[in-house]
């Protein structure tokens, strides 16, 4: 229990068994924002936290339906709308908001938490709102093309940029991507809140242990999304002689699209299934010229894999001194370092456990703790005026 927690009119803690707060929590079924949600939520319900996801955007698959289901307590509601991103035209983001605004006030929302912070700009809640900037087209935009936001990107970022202005508080996954939003939005920078996942075990995945007979590498993501950088991955692979292998989507809901011709794609892929892959140790390798956190390397982390990552601040952020770094589109860097790794067990192992010794700072429980401060600085406050993020 929460015995510092008060909702938002001072009302006093429930009794034994019902909820110190009622959280209202967006999410998406697309990427790593749906672990974050699943791992917060299951973390905040122990704690004793009533919490509603609400899934924006395509329902999630079986596998995804099933994790949520394995929650006890929590209440899932897709809600079959558009993704701020996604969205064709504003009348769908301010359709989006309306309805989450009204399952919010059905649900008894004390707090409203916001993975969308888009949402944030179209309409008025019935409770506070903390944000959080897990990613938005401005600074994907930045980090991969140059010039300004083209228009069906500058009404988005301009939705976005209200969003953050009108919440109460917003928070970030590391600073690097914190500074970021800050420089392109001219606001303070964001509270920082490293995210963090459960081992495999700990999520009642069973999975074999020991490393695989032969060497491999290994990816995980959004294989449409550019900002992955998958493509850097294709032309290393097409140089190295052990196999390179790709989990995730090659198709996106925005109609993007991969088409890898040397890395071999495993499809989309749950949770348990990653985390069987991973027991191998591969060499985990991630390209990307975007990415504000990265769950996907922190899974390959916790599983002791050795990582060669691209030399991005956020990465640098997370992983100095406990991985490679090539620069983004040096196919031929990612090459020679996936297969000198992969080909020396010593390495192999000293970096797999220095990734893992990393990964153990990102729990699920310091994340929480960290939400839940600001939950708490937003629940004590008075309403921050219109600019004044927190």
């Amino acid at each position: 229990m929460l015995p510092s927690l008060t909702v938002p009119a001072g009302r006093p803690i429930p009794h034994r068994g019902a909820p110190v707060l009622n959280l209202f929590m967006t999410v998406d079924a697309v990427g790593g924002i749906w672990q974050y949600g699943l791992d917060l939520a299951e973390e905040l319900i122990r704690q004793g936290v009533g919490v509603t996801l609400a899934v924006l955007g395509p329902e999630p698959n079986q596998d995804q339906f099933r994790a949520a289901r394995a929650i006890r307590g929590l209440d899932l509601r897709p809600l079959g709308t558009s993704l701020d991103w996604t969205a064709l035209t504003r009348r769908e983001v301010e359709d989006a908001a309306a309805m989450v605004a009204r399952e919010a006030e059905r649900a008894g929302a004390d707090l409203i938490h916001l993975n969308s912070p888009a949402l944030a700009a179209i309409t008025g809640f019935c409770a506070p709102v903390i944000a959080v900037a897990h990613s938005c087209v401005a600074t994907w935009w930045a980090a991969m093309r140059p010039g300004p936001l083209p228009p069906d990107l500058a009404w988005r970022a301009s939705l976005v940029a209200e969003g953050y202005r009108r919440v109460d508080a917003l928070l970030s996954p590391t600073r690097a991507f914190a500074e970021a939003t800050a420089a392109t939005y001219g606001i303070a920078p964001p509270r920082v809140v490293p995210n963090g996942r459960r081992k495999p075990a700990a999520r009642g995945h069973r999975t074999p242990a020991g490393t695989a007979a032969s060497p491999f590498a290994f990816t995980a993501g959004r294989l449409w999304d550019e900002g992955k950088n998958a493509r850097t991955l294709d032309r290393a692979a097409a140089r190295m002689h052990l196999p390179l292998l790709a989990a995730g989507d090659l198709k996106g809901p925005n109609a993007a699209q991969f088409s890898p011709q040397a890395l071999r794609p495993l499809g989309r892929l749950s949770d348990q299934d990653v985390a069987r892959w991973l027991a191998g140790s591969p060499v985990y390798a991630s390209a990307a010229r975007y990415e504000p956190f990265g769950l996907g390397v922190l899974e390959a982390a916790s599983a002791g894999c050795a990582l060669v990552l691209s030399d991005i601040p956020t990465f640098r952020e997370l992983w100095d001194e406990a991985a490679i770094f090539i620069a983004p589109d040096d196919d031929e860097g990612f090459a020679h370092a996936i297969e000198m790794v992969a080909g020396d067990p010593a390495i192999r192992a000293r970096l797999g456990a220095e990734a893992r010794a990393r990964a153990e700072t990102f729990t699920v429980e310091a994340m929480t703790a960290g939400v839940l401060d600001a939950y708490r600085a937003v629940l004590e406050a008075p309403p921050l005026r219109a600019g004044a993020v927190a």
